[in-house]
């Protein structure tokens, strides 16, 4: 991938929730300078957003596929978006 700004959604499931995930994907946000958020789902994934340079997107992915620790991550769903120009991270 080019070192264009890109945007990539992200589904990670495992045990994922309650064991500081998000908090986990904010700190990685900030380390890699990527814009987006996190937040948990109903059904026991984490969904997360990240926008930025190709590479630090591409970081962030790799630190989520990882997680905390006391996180399990089974898999890993990517879709890769044409970015909307996000700034910022936040749990939500």
């Amino acid at each position: 991938m080019s070192p264009e700004r890109v945007r990539a959604h992200l589904w990670i499931s495992g045990i994922v929730q309650g064991v500081g995930f998000r908090f986990f994907a904010a700190r990685a946000a900030r380390h890699h300078g990527v814009s987006g958020y996190v937040r948990n789902l109903a059904d026991g994934r984490v969904e997360a957003v990240a926008e930025g340079d190709c590479r630090a997107v591409e970081g962030f992915t790799e630190d989520l596929r990882r997680g905390p620790a006391g996180a399990v991550v089974r898999t890993v769903e990517t879709q890769w978006e044409g970015p909307e120009g996000t700034t910022g991270f936040v749990i939500r």
